[in-house]
């Protein structure tokens, strides 16, 4: 069940014997488009989520998504982000025109 990406409520636990450990087995997937991570150590909230190779990653928090911030995943859980300014930007090409008088 930790191998396939389940939409539904299903909550997967798993032993695991450090933090390396637990990181290691979080990033073993295919998939990437949410993580969760929870601790009274807010170094180690940080210090996990920025390790976790996901799009989004909630700390301490269950509702992660709204429209002010960019939603997506990585690997392959998604290319590229919608929503906020910075969905937007993935739908838009820079060009560069200069006119010499």
């Amino acid at each position: 069940i930790v191998q396939e990406e389940i939409f539904g409520p299903v909550a997967p636990l798993i032993r695991f014997t450090d933090e390396a450990d637990v990181v290691a087995q979080a990033n073993d997937t295919i998939f990437g488009l949410a993580a969760y991570v929870y601790s009274e150590n807010i170094s180690r909230l940080w210090r996990v989520s920025e390790q976790l190779e996901y799009g989004m990653v909630g700390m301490n928090a269950t509702a992660i998504s709204n429209e002010v911030v960019p939603f997506g995943g990585v690997k392959q859980s998604g290319v590229g982000r919608e929503g906020s300014k910075y969905g937007l930007e993935e739908f838009m090409t820079i060009k560069y025109m200069c006119l010499g008088l």
